[in-house]
Order: C-alpha cells, then structure tokens, then sequence
C-alpha cells in the first residue's frame, strides 16, 4: 500500500525541505525520484542538494542524463514509473499531483498555500480509497515538522 505524505509547506520553501528528506531517505538506503515541472525550480532544487549540508552533498543527478539509472536521487521533468534510477519514493515538489505516483511505495507531496485547494481535493480523493495512507505533516514557527490535521 503506498504512503502519501502531504508537507504544506507554511515557513520554508521546498528548496530547503526536500534535502531533509532526501537525507532521510537515503540513509535509509533507499533512492528517490524528485518531480518539479519547471526547469527553474529543478535547478534550485539542484543547487539546494549540493549546499544544504556544508560537509556533504547528497548524490544526484537529472533524468535524461547517461548516468541516471545509478543516481540515488533523480531530478525529472515529469514522472515515470518505474523510476529510471529504480527509485521507490518519489517527491512532487512542484505541488501537482499526479496520480502515477501511487505506483511509489512512498510519495511526499509537498505544496504550498498557492495549492493548497488542490491538495485538499487530492486528500479528499485518496482518503476515500482503502489502498492508499495518507499522513499529513506541517511545520510550526521553528521549523520542526508534526504529523497532525
């Protein structure tokens, strides 16, 4: 059954959510596929991957790219399933749903206030069906995430 983790993103932007979780993600020896529509924001998500930690990186690259099947995390266009890096969990950063995600194991929608309508009729949907758990987390004022309504 896929896990659907719903971040609304109310303090920081997804550049500096999603190395979190891909940290997280990979250190627990998994890969990870990171879907955001617009080429600006895959590169700011780029960048953010070589700069959140300043002792490391996390290891990336783009789909497309000759070396993609053996990136642990996989910055794409759009989503395909099976990943091409073999990736279990997918993030959307963009904050679009897409319902080929549900092939993930595990799936981090993150949105902010901008989607937060369709992330409401997106829960709605996955709520009412018996092979999906959805979770949903948010942020308080210092930054630390809290599953919650």
């Amino acid at each position: 059954m896929p896990r659907v983790d719903f971040y609304r993103l109310t303090r920081d932007p997804v550049e500096r959510v999603l190395p979190a979780l891909a940290a997280r993600v990979l250190g627990n020896g998994e890969r990870l596929l990171v879907v955001a529509a617009t080429a600006m924001q895959r590169q700011d998500i780029d960048a953010a991957l070589w700069t959140a930690n300043p002792a490391s990186f996390l290891p990336h690259g783009h789909a497309g790219s000759p070396d993609e099947a053996i990136e642990p995390i996989l910055l794409a266009g759009t989503l395909d399933a099976p990943a091409p890096n073999g990736a279990t969990h997918v993030a959307l950063a963009d904050g679009e749903w897409r319902d080929a995600a549900l092939a993930f194991d595990r799936i981090f929608f993150l949105f902010d206030n901008s989607r937060i309508d369709d992330a409401r009729a997106t829960w709605r949907v996955l709520a009412a069906r018996e092979d999906v758990d959805n979770r949903f987390w948010k942020q308080d004022e210092g930054g630390r995430w809290s599953e919650g309504p």
